[in-house]
């Protein structure tokens, strides 16, 4: 009975861990797209920020967080179809600029897809 516990407990902080790399990957790249599209001069632009607040509440209530590597490879389509164009725009633009901007978690996120 204590080690279902102990396995349930280590899942979930696996879980909430891969939630946590989603949603700071997805956050980079609308920053990157945010700025290299020149939305604002100093902080994200409204519609950038709310991608972001919208993009993290979708992680947050995935259901199938724990079996999909990412929102592009799941076969349900819970982005409503604005919000699901304007991250495809993000992820094309942000996708080949994210080794330059942050290397380590590009390369992170390149293993994680694959791994999967």
């Amino acid at each position: 009975m204590q080690n279902m516990r102990m396995l349930k407990k280590e899942k979930a902080v696996t879980l909430n861990d891969k939630r946590e790399k989603e949603k700071t990957t997805v956050t980079k790249m609308i920053q990157i797209y945010c700025r290299g599209k020149r939305h604002s001069n100093h902080d994200l632009c409204r519609e950038c920020k709310e991608l972001i607040s919208y993009s993290c509440m979708k992680i947050d209530n995935c259901p199938f967080m724990d079996t999909k590597s990412f929102c592009s490879n799941c076969e349900v389509s819970c982005y409503k179809n604005e919000m699901r164009e304007k991250i495809r725009k993000v992820m094309r633009y942000s996708g080949p600029r994210m080794l330059l901007y942050d290397p380590i978690l590009a390369i992170q996120h390149l293993l994680r897809k694959k791994s999967v």
